[in-house]
């Protein structure tokens, strides 16, 4: 009974990271401060994403593999990005932030996303949409990670709809800092016009996703579940198994 309430406990302090606190900073960045701290604003979504993750590992402190696969998804992250830099909005950051989350969880997956853009950031620019960016690809992570608790991600349907519906998210997320990088307010109808802007744009997210998740998520997938079996981390498949 202690147990299930710790455990509960701690699901309800990542949630309110995740959906309270780093909303809350990044509004403040983009309004208060207008956009100028945002490196300091980065910094500070890192260090909260790192927190739910750790509260991943009860009774127990993290190994250094675990921590590992997250540094090296996100290098392949960063490095698809990279590869496909000559392609505008196509990109397989998404699907590998994705992935990680079907497969280690969660707060695996939003780590995966948060550092994947600041990172990446380093060699296609820092800016005030960092921040942003940092959230979008995190929280796509994080609901991958609920996903990928269910049967749904090992279906071709299912990767096709996430896919999509990644790609909507991600632009419709980053047209709320589109409109309030204009004087740090919101306005539906600003949003509404940056959404019309942006929806080739949209439309070349959601393909892409839906193509690099039909090529890379049993590759993949299968390598980050072996490594699971035989180091006994954390993740979706070996927390079923062990129920």
């Amino acid at each position: 009974m202690r147990r299930v309430c710790s455990l509960k406990a701690k699901q309800l302090v990542s949630l309110s990271i995740i959906f309270i606190a780093i909303p809350l900073l990044l509004i403040v960045g983009a309004t208060l401060l207008k956009d100028n701290k945002y490196n300091i604003i980065s910094m500070i979504v890192v260090l909260l994403a790192c927190v739910p993750f750790f509260l991943q590992f009860e009774r127990r402190k993290p190994h250094a593999r675990e921590i590992m696969i997250i540094a090296v998804m996100s290098a392949i992250s960063v490095a698809g990005r990279v590869a496909f830099a000559w392609v505008p909005a196509f990109k397989p950051v998404t699907a590998i932030t994705a992935i990680t989350g079907f497969k280690m969880g969660p707060e695996a997956g939003f780590l995966t996303g948060a550092v994947s853009a600041i990172a990446s950031n380093m060699l296609f620019g820092q800016g005030p949409w960092t921040p942003f960016q940092m959230f979008t690809w995190g929280i796509i992570g994080y609901i991958a990670g609920w996903l990928g608790k269910t049967s749904l991600m090992e279906t071709k349907i299912g990767l096709i709809l996430y896919g999509i519906i990644a790609g909507v998210l991600f632009s419709f997320i980053m047209d709320i800092w589109t409109v309030m990088s204009y004087d740090g307010a919101f306005s539906w109808t600003r949003y509404l016009q940056a959404a019309g802007t942006a929806l080739p744009f949209t439309i070349a997210y959601a393909v892409s996703n839906v193509v690099f998740l039909l090529l890379l998520t049993k590759p993949i997938g299968e390598k980050l579940e072996r490594i699971q079996i035989k180091y006994g981390l954390i993740g979706n498949k070996v927390k079923e198994s062990a129920r």
